[in-house]
């Protein structure tokens, strides 16, 4: 069967009955596939040998930010009984990996929907202050850590989005090592420094950033000024991001499933790394 753009184009009148007959049906195929070779030619060829899954498994138990209603997953139909399995889902948006749309910080923000498709699929720059963090909980990404990042790989893309490496992942087992609240009820984990927002906004081009634990500011902020800054300029955040150790600091493309959900402040998402 000839596709439908083929036929259209016999009929139109760039190729004529006599060009068929002129210089048989091979050329007029080659006039028609010609055209459509060169937009074939503006879309960029992706391959990859490794995939990353960023994303925690979100249940019942995985932690959430104080104050935050619990996830919820409630069985209603069963193989048994009904013929097929399903589940309604009770959650606050901002559970597990997820997505912090502009308009959850912002009033005039996008929703989560109205995010850009080409705004999710980016490079990904990883800086790691793992070794940091295990000794200072409340420490933060600095304009220092970029730079550090920048002279050993380069200048950050434009578009990327970068992203925190804490080793703060693998407490995500447990509500107390993830919050690591102390007795005065003051949690304590990375997250970025609003000097660092600031380098990046001004300086640089990015698409968003993304951390490994509860929230873009660090555990003891109390004025969300990371948040204040980035989310209201149409960027997004991740948080409680996975296994960012296990990518490279450089050279990976993130690929951010984020709900298209109307009206959103954000929600779950699937993230994950290709390189």
């Amino acid at each position: 069967m000839c596709p439908p753009r083929f036929i259209e184009s016999i009929q139109s009148p760039e190729i004529s009955r006599r060009s068929l007959l002129k210089f048989g049906l091979g050329a007029a195929v080659a006039a028609v596939a010609a055209p459509m070779a060169a937009e074939a030619a503006t879309a960029t060829r992706v391959s990859f040998n490794n995939v990353a899954d960023l994303t925690h498994l979100l249940g019942t138990q995985f932690p959430l930010f104080p104050g935050a209603a619990p996830f919820q997953i409630t069985p209603v139909v069963f193989h048994d009984r009904d013929g097929y399995y399903g589940s309604i889902l009770n959650y606050w948006e901002h559970s597990g990996t997820h997505m912090d749309a502009p308009v959850h910080f912002a009033p005039n923000g996008l929703f989560v929907d109205q995010i850009p498709v080409r705004s999710l699929v980016v490079p990904a720059v990883v800086i790691n202050i793992s070794e940091r963090a295990a000794r200072d909980p409340d420490t933060v990404v600095t304009p220092d850590d970029i730079r550090a990042w920048e002279r050993r790989y380069g200048r950050i893309p434009n578009n990327a989005a970068v992203l925190m490496a804490s080793g703060w992942g693998a407490r995500a087992h447990s509500v107390e090592l993830f919050r690591n609240t102390d007795s005065s009820g003051v949690m304590h984990f990375p997250g970025f420094g609003k000097d660092a927002i600031d380098f990046l906004l001004t300086e640089r081009n990015i698409s968003g950033i993304g951390v490994d634990t509860l929230s873009l500011d660090h555990g003891p902020s109390t004025t969300f000024a990371v948040h204040y800054t980035i989310l209201p300029t149409n960027r997004w955040g991740l948080e409680n991001l996975a296994n960012l150790e296990s990518i490279p600091p450089s050279g990976a493309t993130l690929v951010v499933g984020a709900p298209k959900i109307a009206a959103g402040s954000g929600g779950p998402s699937r993230v994950f790394a290709l390189w």
